[in-house]
């Protein structure tokens, strides 16, 4: 549970401050692709006898690279190719595991075993993890601006190509890292969904940062003890109490949740029976 605790705050850490940047670029996709993607190189990597880590970088990253080169020299969107990609990377992956033998259990690759971690892989998680959060903090407003404003990168004389290709890299380390604790399937969640909470509550990107953390730490710890409880899946639990937080904020949200539109709205409207004067006044 000591080791659980600790490595699902640094994943939800290292996944969330990524999750800002995804958000912002419309990147969230890409994380679902990436996460798919490298099954294939778990499989091709055991076959070999290398660390399944190594396989796993190497095919989400041959997934970003290969969807931006179609993407670029084809008349096909960008989520199209995604698509395509990462569906056919993944059934080729799901034929390699099935012709395979070996002593894997595919479900501890699609939904985690983060209470089944080793020693070894708990200080891999935590150093790398450390290595990517500090990459990604310390060129966030490069990151940010080809993020928010590509066309002032641009000015700026910023290398959009090279950014793009570091961002992708660091989303790659970070599910790779993350997959032994959510697995490839609930990893998407927490690269979308602690940006999306954060982007409820604030228009600052620093704050933005520290409510998507503070947000996926909270579910993390919250997960795994609830998860210990019910005798139930950690990922999937993780994962849920993600979602609540989630409901939560696009309810009250003080800036855009549902709540602050339905008493703004119910505010003008009051404001209109009064008379047009009064309507008009209304800052809302």
């Amino acid at each position: 549970m000591r080791d659980a605790l600790y490595v699902g705050a640094m994943v939800a850490t290292m996944c969330a401050v990524l999750s800002c940047f995804l958000i912002l670029k419309g990147w969230s996709l890409m994380g679902d692709a990436i996460s798919h993607a490298v099954l294939p190189g778990i499989v091709i990597a055991f076959l070999l006898g290398l660390p399944l880590a190594i396989g796993a970088f190497l095919s989400g990253l041959a997934c970003a690279v290969s969807t931006g080169f179609i993407q670029q020299n084809s008349r096909i969107k960008e989520d199209t190719v995604m698509g395509v990609v990462f569906t056919g990377m993944f059934a080729f992956g799901l034929v390699l595991f099935s012709r395979t033998t070996s002593d894997m259990h595919l479900d501890h690759i699609l939904v985690g075993n983060i209470l089944g971690i080793t020693t070894r892989q708990v200080w891999q998680t935590l150093g790398i993890g450390v290595v990517v959060i500090g990459v990604t903090l310390a060129l966030r407003r490069d990151l940010f601006l080809i993020c928010f404003d590509p066309g002032q990168a641009r000015v700026l004389a910023l290398s959009e190509r090279f950014l793009n290709y570091l961002l992708l890299t660091l989303l790659a380390t970070a599910i790779v890292v993350a997959l032994q604790a959510v697995g490839i399937i609930l990893v998407v969640a927490m690269l979308i969904t602690p940006g999306s909470i954060a982007h409820l509550w604030t228009d600052r990107f620093d704050r933005m940062l520290l409510i998507a953390v503070s947000a996926a730490v909270s579910a993390t710890v919250s997960g795994i003890l609830i998860s210990y409880h019910l005798d139930a899946s950690t990922g999937a639990c993780i994962v849920l109490v993600q979602s609540l937080w989630f409901i939560l904020s696009l309810i009250f949200a003080p800036k855009y949740g549902l709540l602050r539109r339905f008493l703004s709205v119910r505010g003008w409207l009051d404001a209109h029976k009064k008379g047009p004067s009064a309507a008009s006044s209304d800052p809302s």
